[in-house]
């Protein structure tokens, strides 16, 4: 064999209905630039098919030309458990094979599971997660799949889904603007009872001034064509046209745009399914809002059954969230000018074509013309290989991803760099601080000489932001180990470390008004005493937001002492007030949809650990007075908030939290009394945004911050 010749297997799995063994992977001889030919023996103990296909990134990333299809997949059925199968690879200048042992038990692939298979499965999983994470964390954990995936899904789809096809047809009765819209769609090579289950769908739909623009890109198996051209010759709705060459995927979208004549265009990939009333939906936004330019939806899975799943309540826009994960995906419906204006979509992103067009398409438009519609329209197909089982069967993706944020970060005239996130799909942003800028650090204090002792430390030793000061707000204390610290500390910084003795009753927003005032930088973070620093950029991340206008508070990661969530973002609604975001969780727990693993825009963050631009602090009248112990870092952040800002809780930004030591936890009558008051003012002040918190789905529980879904018991 010549070495030349290279065979990767990518992956090789189990049916594990019927042991059907699928290997996957890609072959070509590098010494002639060839693809082998690729036989199998023929004292074979299965029936085998084998496919040879494009495989972008392997052509892009040795080189190759589109024509060479470098990638295979072998499907072998057993006629008896034993024996092996023996696939030849032969160029003119080299042969090698790779064997197929019957006998091993291969991993079983994803959604061929016998349910006995999944519930093993489960269980592995469930003590993985009990050995890493303990018990509680392991049933809150067990909860939310439970609420995303089990009855308690089905049990919102009836109690939420309740309208009816007639309903729907009265209501579009009264729309007075019915625009014609283009459902574009490219296709290849996709299992034909799937094509059709897509098609369907379309023809379905309640509303029916569409047009469904497929593009053919040059698939294999023939089927596929008749499929096509039978339902276009019936429909006229539906056009089509047959590329001669694989152009992939956004190649193939674009030849689907060009035939779109509809004033606004809708995505579908060639798998999936529309809610019947998806395309009402978005026509009946339309007609509420003409200016709009990008409507999304809500989504879920469907499995090979129909059955339904793991639904995806989106937040209304988020720009910081956009930059982390391709939050909007589908449905997603564009205005038809503007998407041709910007050229379609890009090459080069395939994989992620569709993140890199909302990234460039949201780049052009008012903020106001983007709209969120809460239901769910839109159904991802479950199938081995999809994306929507595993974004690690298409690498590509995670690549052209990250090039469409690089992108992004170029075309916007920003300095940063973009790195793959916790998992496929999500990316990690890091912008670059442009003027270091003099952080003040606001640290309230009576006493507490062992907590403010390690906070400090922490600040001094980690810290890579190099230039901050330390503003001690000292609260009346009189442990006089307090003046022998902050001697020391004042020997170490010099006039970067000022202490602020602030003789009132105590306060917390006045006493942090008062050493706002007096503070220096062009930045006030305010951070309690019971804080220490994890991540030595945890101030560089954090100005690396506020330094934007657009951004006003941000919030930082902080955990217990066991490591578990302690804040992660302020949720307006919770307990009709207001409440910490995934409370409790475990370090290593990704969250709702990897919200524990991205910058996310919130509403509000705690002030426990907040950055913002004194300009911005003072432009509200910092922190409101009259909440003298709770709630006031909510009611700061909802003050910038109206100032157009938006409040980013930023993940990497991680800190432990020994919450309420110094002060003690709302436990006598006087501080009951206390918290309720406070608890009302929020009320009276915010209650349009207990109502309707825009980065928290209408669909979730107000009952925890545990993101599970909301039912009537919940309401």
């Amino acid at each position: 064999m010549d070495k030349n010749l290279t065979v990767t297997v990518d992956s090789i799995v189990r049916n594990g209905q019927d042991n059907t063994v699928t290997v996957k992977g890609w072959a070509f001889d590098e010494s002639c630039k060839e693809t082998p030919k690729i036989t199998v023996q023929n004292e074979i103990n299965a029936e085998v098919t084998i496919s040879q296909f494009y495989r972008m990134d392997v052509n892009v990333l040795f080189d190759l030309p589109n024509e060479m299809n470098v990638g295979f997949e072998f499907v072998v059925k057993p006629k008896s458990p034993s024996g092996r199968v023996v696939f030849n690879f032969k160029t003119a200048n080299a042969a090698t094979s790779y064997t197929v042992n019957l006998k091993k038990k291969y991993p079983v692939e994803k959604g061929t599971e016998t349910p006995l298979q999944l519930k093993l499965g489960k269980v592995r999983k469930g003590l993985g997660y009990l050995k890493r994470n303990g018990i509680s964390s392991t049933i809150r954990r067990y909860k939310l799949e439970k609420f995303i995936n089990g009855d308690e899904y089905r049990a919102w789809m009836t109690q939420n889904e309740t309208e009816t096809i007639r309903d729907w047809e009265k209501a579009l009765a009264s729309l007075t603007d019915q625009p014609l819209v283009s459902i574009i769609m490219p296709v290849y090579n996709v299992e034909p009872k799937w094509l059709v289950r897509c098609i369907e769908s379309v023809q379905n739909q309640v509303y029916r001034n569409i047009e469904l623009c497929i593009c053919d890109d040059a698939s294999t198996n023939p089927e596929i064509k008749k499929i096509i051209e039978s339902f276009s010759e019936k429909d006229p709705r539906i056009k089509a046209v047959f590329r001669s060459e694989n152009g992939h995927i956004s190649v193939a979208s674009n030849d689907a745009l060009n035939l779109a004549t509809g004033e606004f265009v809708a995505l579908l990939d060639n798998d999936d399914e529309l809610s019947v009333n998806a395309i009402f939906e978005i026509v009946k936004e339309i007609n509420n809002q003409p200016d709009v330019d990008l409507i999304y939806s809500d989504e879920d899975k469907i499995d090979q059954e129909g059955a339904r799943f793991e639904p995806h309540f989106k937040p209304e826009w988020s720009p910081d969230l956009l930059m982390g994960t391709n939050y909007i995906s589908h449905l997603s419906v564009f205005r038809t000018k503007i998407l041709k204006e910007i050229g379609g979509f890009r090459e080069g992103v395939e994989g992620a074509q569709d993140y890199d067009l909302v990234l460039r398409f949201t780049e052009i438009i008012p903020e106001s013309h983007i709209k969120h519609i809460p239901k769910v329209l839109y159904h991802w197909r479950v199938l081995p290989g999809s994306t929507a089982l595993s974004q690690k069967e298409k690498d590509y993706a995670s690549d052209g991803g990250l090039k469409a944020l690089r992108d992004a970060l170029s075309r916007r005239k920003l300095n940063g760099t973009i790195q793959p996130g916790i998992a496929p799909g999500f990316y990690d942003v890091a912008y670059e601080v442009i003027d270091e800028e003099l952080v003040s650090i606001i640290i309230p204090t009576r006493n507490g000489y062992d907590d403010v002792k390690t906070c400090v430390d922490s600040i001094i030793e980690k810290t890579t932001y190099p230039n901050y000061e330390i503003v001690i707000a000292d609260n009346e204390s009189d442990d006089p180990k307090m003046d022998e610290l902050y001697k020391g500390y004042k020997n170490k910084l010099g006039e970067r470390f000022i202490v602020e003795e602030i003789d009132i009753p105590f306060n917390y927003s006045k006493i942090n008004n008062i050493a706002a005032a007096n503070s220096n930088g062009k930045y006030v973070l305010f951070l309690n005493n019971d804080t220490q620093v994890i991540a030595e950029d945890w101030m560089t991340r954090m100005v690396s937001y506020a330094q934007f206008d657009r951004v006003g508070c941000v919030g930082a990661k902080l955990y217990y002492p066991d490591k578990t969530i302690q804040h992660a973002g302020v949720i307006m609604g919770l307990g009709n007030v207001a409440g910490h975001g995934h409370h409790y969780f475990p370090n290593g727990d990704i969250g709702y949809f990897g919200q524990l693993y991205l910058d996310v825009d919130y509403l509000a963050v705690t002030a426990a650990c907040v950055l913002l631009k004194k300009a911005d602090f003072e432009a509200v009248g910092g922190f409101d007075e009259e909440f003298t112990v709770a709630f006031n870092d909510v009611d700061l952040c909802m003050k910038v908030y109206e100032l157009g800002r938006y409040n980013v809780w930023a993940h990497q930004a991680e800190l432990y939290h020994f919450e309420s030591k110094s002060r003690g936890y709302e436990t006598t009558p006087e501080k009951l009394q206390r918290f309720e008051g406070e608890k009302k003012l929020l009320q009276k002040k915010w209650q349009t945004y207990i109502d309707h918190d825009p980065f928290y789905s209408p669909h979730l529980t107000r009952g925890t911050g545990n993101f599970t879904i909301r039912i009537e018991a919940d309401a």
